[in-house]
């Protein structure tokens, strides 16, 4: 069991060193990472800390291995090869003890290049920490091409250097905090409740899930709550509130009558209900299964008012220097009224979400941010939760949900489309229905638009921080995170 210790005064010392290089090139850096362990003791008591294993992960973009990663019992190597801003790979160091005597890391140094271009982030092991006999624990160096970066950087080299000193324990406890860097502050994990978690479908990616999670943040003086921490490092949020139209009420249309045509939108069937794909796309657009595909050459309406008069007129210039464009998932999910291997899914709906991406300023929640959102084990997938719904006695399948604990009963659009494979809910030809979150009479769940030109439900914005905020607080409602 892993518990924190106070520093060690005398006996053992083991030392280790992380050197990192990043050398960029034209769309292009290398990345190189030294881990050297080494130590003395002047007693023969059994003082072993080595290292004995390195996994890389790609978080995002197209960074990849340009050598495999190796290590001796001292030493870790790795090379990366970055792309693009937001680019990022992690590398997951195992360092063990495989001595007689518990150790425990007295202090941790770690020290960055200036270079703007790119960021590390370094979790896991951290002051405090015990490394009992036969036990491990992981060093995780994470290194990424700023996404905030818009053209190619004139210093194309950075350094981290992680220094870990280890002792003998003496057994004094010390509080400490297991968790990723939130607007540079350590937030823990947990495993249960509300809180932190990591996504377990998207490595790298942190997420807040459960009833009220400590994720307010001030954001274009309004409350914000955050939804991840993605793999590039920006930050997902949404705002607490729908946004207020029509003289007060709260409620718009995704797409209006007749906004987009057949003529020049093929997938858009029906023009006078309006049409669920959120943003024009290359080629065709499909849903998952491609039961239904067509062309989208034209934005829908709500996505031409958030990304028009709500971004130039209803964000200020403070807010727009915190926040940067990001590349939204826009694909749709699909009724999936089977059982087995065949049942809706989370996963699934993810990949369908994952076909199609537009990138932009304002967006609007996933269905997957709203399923993840939940701490009820049964709320896994949106045709499940759809279908219990509207069961004579409903059942409630996605509660302890923030994304749903609004003040009223009004929903919130969605952008991802709906799809049906066999006619949609009210039988209406086949034609898709837009998902919304929505909060009838007490019951939090998924509603359904019937067409898209209703004005049934509301939005809440959604839009990415930059990567390299930081950000004061503590989270709550009556402190939230402030960005600095």
């Amino acid at each position: 069991m892993k518990r924190k210790f106070n520093r060690t005064q005398r006996n053992y010392i083991i030392a280790g060193l992380c050197m990192i290089l990043v050398i960029m090139g034209v769309g292009y850096a290398a990345f190189q990472s030294q881990l050297r362990i080494s130590g003395t003791s002047n007693i023969s008591s059994n003082f072993l800390v080595r290292i004995t294993d390195i996994q890389s992960t790609v978080l995002n973009g197209q960074a990849s291995d340009a050598q495999t990663p190796s290590h001796t019992e001292t030493t870790a190597t790795f090379h990366t090869n970055l792309v693009s801003p937001g680019d990022a790979m992690r590398y997951d160091i195992t360092v063990a003890n495989e001595g007689s005597i518990d150790a425990v890391l007295n202090s941790i140094d770690v020290n960055t290049g200036s270079n703007d271009a790119i960021t590390f982030e370094t979790s896991g092991i951290k002051e405090g920490d015990a490394l009992l006999k036969s036990t491990t624990d992981v060093l995780t160096v994470i290194v990424r091409y700023n996404s905030s970066v818009t053209s190619q950087p004139e210093s194309t080299e950075s350094t981290i250097t992680v220094t870990l000193n280890y002792g003998q324990s003496d057994g004094t406890a010390l509080p400490g905090v297991d968790g990723p860097l939130i607007g540079g502050q350590e937030v823990e994990l947990v495993e249960s409740g509300d809180g932190l978690y990591e996504d377990e479908y998207e490595p790298g990616r942190y997420i807040y899930r459960g009833s009220n999670p400590n994720n307010y943040v001030t954001f274009n003086d309004e409350l914000w709550r955050i939804v991840a921490k993605e793999t590039d490092g920006t930050y997902k949020i949404i705002r607490d509130e729908l946004l207020p139209q029509n003289e007060g009420y709260t409620m718009m249309a995704y797409d209006a009558r007749n906004h987009r045509t057949t003529q020049n939108n093929s997938y858009c069937d029906d023009p006078d209900f309006g049409c669920g794909v959120f943003a024009a796309v290359s080629g065709t657009f499909k849903t998952p299964s491609g039961s239904k595909q067509g062309t989208v050459t034209e934005d829908s309406s709500i996505q031409q008012y958030l990304n028009g008069t709500y971004y130039t007129s209803s964000i200020n210039g403070v807010a727009k220097g915190q926040m940067t464009s990001h590349s939204f998932n826009i694909g749709a999910v699909e009724y999936l009224d089977e059982s087995g291997s065949e049942a809706d899914s989370i996963s699934k709906n993810l990949a369908g979400e994952k076909m199609y991406t537009w990138t932009g300023n304002v967006g609007l929640a996933n269905v997957t941010d709203i399923l993840k959102a939940s701490i009820n084990p049964s709320c896994k997938s949106v045709t499940d939760n759809l279908n219990k719904l509207m069961q004579e006695e409903p059942e409630v399948t996605c509660d302890s949900n923030y994304l749903l604990d609004l003040p009223d009963s009004t929903g919130f659009w969605t952008i991802n489309a709906f799809g049906s494979e066999s006619g949609s809910i009210f039988g209406d030809s086949g034609s898709t229905d837009a998902w919304v979150a929505a909060r009838d009479s007490g019951l939090a769940g998924f509603g359904y638009g019937y067409a898209y030109f209703v004005d049934y439900y509301g939005a809440r914005p959604v839009l990415y921080l930059r990567s390299d905020i930081t950000l004061t607080g503590e989270g709550t409602e009556a402190s939230p995170f402030q960005i600095s």
